[in-house]
């Protein structure tokens, strides 16, 4: 094996190992060290094109291992036939590998006079820049951002200012400045001028930055809104292969029925699309049964269902109970899950391979009023929607609760679920307000305003998830910036790296 195969070996490696710093695994700190592996590559590589190859080694290793619990929803519950599913998840692992592969060109037209400046400020905007831009385009794919790795460490006091990607831009910094210290070192060991500058202002600056994010942790950005509120979150447990089987609906609308009406919460969540009917089509004796309850409780109930309207088809919410009935429509909808891009070109996807129901659907308005329940301010959020919280924070700060209705049992018994509610820990600390999260097969979780896991109900078993929720009122800098925050400081340390790309460091400094 030649040094350029055992470079893209490493790169590979680096991203799968990476994997392990997301749920369920959550060892926050793999992602920083295998960025500084990439980066320490991609400062030896010697031409713009073997660094993009190196970021497609990496982000292969990452998408390859991170997402492929893709397979299982195109073949276990798609009836796509395996020749199909195996390489049609393969190869969106290396369509979205490319957006590594031009982070690591991107960084390369930084000139390598300093590597300093290359490895701690363009390489870690560059890689930013990048998964902002692969969340953005073609409606967004931001699933496994470095940020979201660290949910649980100390670099999460950062999200409430900057969001997820300022999570993963102080990730990448640290990551950086690993690189440069390793460089030093090597130079250190190679040539006598070296001696006696160790890695002091290195790990100084990885404390400092540590340390910062910790004690952003420990800051209230918002404030408590009225008294706690009583919540059920209704895991029905349904098999996915199940839920839309005519035979299996009696059964359906049974548990959920069963599992609300023996608790007596103010504020009961039933997941997405739990009554796997149309609105209209939902018997009306189980509605009046589920208000009854409601009512009697002095509250009301969140429903996942399709809806039809103006010949149009839904995935939404409806609400039943003391506060008469509300709407949210789904808007950030799943390409070929739920709506057809290029339909002249790829509509044969759906209606002649993938056996998804309802996977045509409408969009709902891109600001819908959150849903007065329980004398809450509910901002909806139906299963992918919570992975963009540029979209979340523009119910705020009306919004004194987030909710999450999801069904993951499309993806069995993989590492989705797990990382969707890791994706949902971020949304809290964003916006400052509790999330909860309802869901089919796991996790239903509540999560606290400080990104924390209150309670959570074991995966793949039927049901209910009781607790206590806590309004909140207030805006954090990430509700008030969004992501154009983060969006400036990355252009500035690119503007800054390039304006100083001639510089000739001096080793005495420690750079090199």
């Amino acid at each position: 094996m030649n040094k350029t195969q055992k470079s893209l070996a490493g790169a590979f490696a680096a991203g799968l190992l990476c994997v392990f710093g997301f749920a369920p695994f959550g060892v926050f700190v793999v992602p920083v060290l295998a960025l500084a592996v990439l980066f320490a590559l991609w400062s030896r590589a010697d031409s713009r094109s073997a660094a993009a190859w190196l970021g497609l080694s990496f982000g292969l290793g990452l998408f390859v291992a991170g997402i492929g619990w893709i397979y299982v929803a195109l073949h276990d519950y798609g009836g796509m036939p395996l020749p199909l599913a195996l390489p049609a998840t393969l190869l969106f692992a290396a369509f979205i590998a490319l957006f590594p592969a031009l982070a690591g060109y991107m960084q390369a037209r930084f000139s390598a006079n300093n590597k300093m400046l290359r490895m701690v400020l363009a390489m870690p905007a560059a890689w930013v820049l990048i998964e902002w831009l692969r969340g953005t385009i073609f409606t967004g794919f931001p699933w496994l951002a470095m940020g979201y790795a660290h949910s649980d460490s100390p670099l999460a006091g950062y999200a409430p200012l900057f969001g997820v990607y300022g999570a993963s831009l102080v990730a990448a910094v640290s990551a950086g400045l690993l690189a440069w210290m390793y460089d030093v070192g090597a130079g250190h060991a190679r040539d006598k001028k070296y001696r006696g500058h160790g890695p002091l202002l290195q790990l100084m600056l990885i404390g400092i930055i540590w340390t910062g994010g910790a004690a952003l942790r420990s800051v209230a950005w918002t404030q408590p809104h009225g008294e706690p509120i009583s919540v059920a979150l209704v895991q029905g447990n349904i098999a996915q292969d199940l839920k839309f089987n005519e035979d299996a609906l009696p059964g359906t609308l049974e548990t959920y029925l069963r599992l609300t009406l023996q608790n007596p919460a103010r504020l009961t969540i039933l997941p997405e699309t739990a009554l796997p009917l149309l609105r209209h089509e939902v018997p009306q004796q189980l509605v009046e049964q589920l208000r009854g309850h409601a009512r009697q409780n002095g509250g009301d109930i969140l429903i996942g269902a399709f809806e039809r309207n103006n010949g149009s088809y839904y995935n939404g919410v409806f609400t039943l109970g003391t506060a008469g009935e509300q709407h949210y429509r789904k808007q950030h909808l799943v390409p070929f899950g739920e709506f057809i891009p290029l339909r002249p070109l790829l509509g044969w996807l759906i209606n002649g391979v993938l056996d998804i129901p309802m996977g045509d659907l409408a969009r709902g308005d891109a600001r819908q009023a959150p849903l007065e329940v329980a004398g809450q301010r509910v901002a909806a959020n139906i299963c992918y929607e919570d992975v963009f919280g540029e979209e979340i924070i523009r119910a705020l700060p009306q919004a004194t609760l987030l909710v999450n209705f999801t069904n993951d049992a499309w993806y069995g018994h993989s590492h989705a679920a797990a990382q969707h509610n890791q994706i949902s820990q971020l949304r809290a600390l964003e916006s400052g307000r509790m999330m909860l999260r309802a869901t089919n097969t796991g996790v239903t979780s509540i999560i606290g305003a400080d990104g924390r896991v209150l309670q959570q109900l074991p995966q793949h078993r039927e049901a209910v998830l009781n607790g206590m929720a806590q309004g909140y009122q207030g805006i954090t800098p990430y509700v008030r910036w969004g992501n154009a925050a983060v969006l400036l400081l990355i252009a500035l340390m690119l503007a800054y790296a390039w304006a100083r790309r001639n510089h000739i460091p001096s080793p005495l400094r420690g750079e090199g």
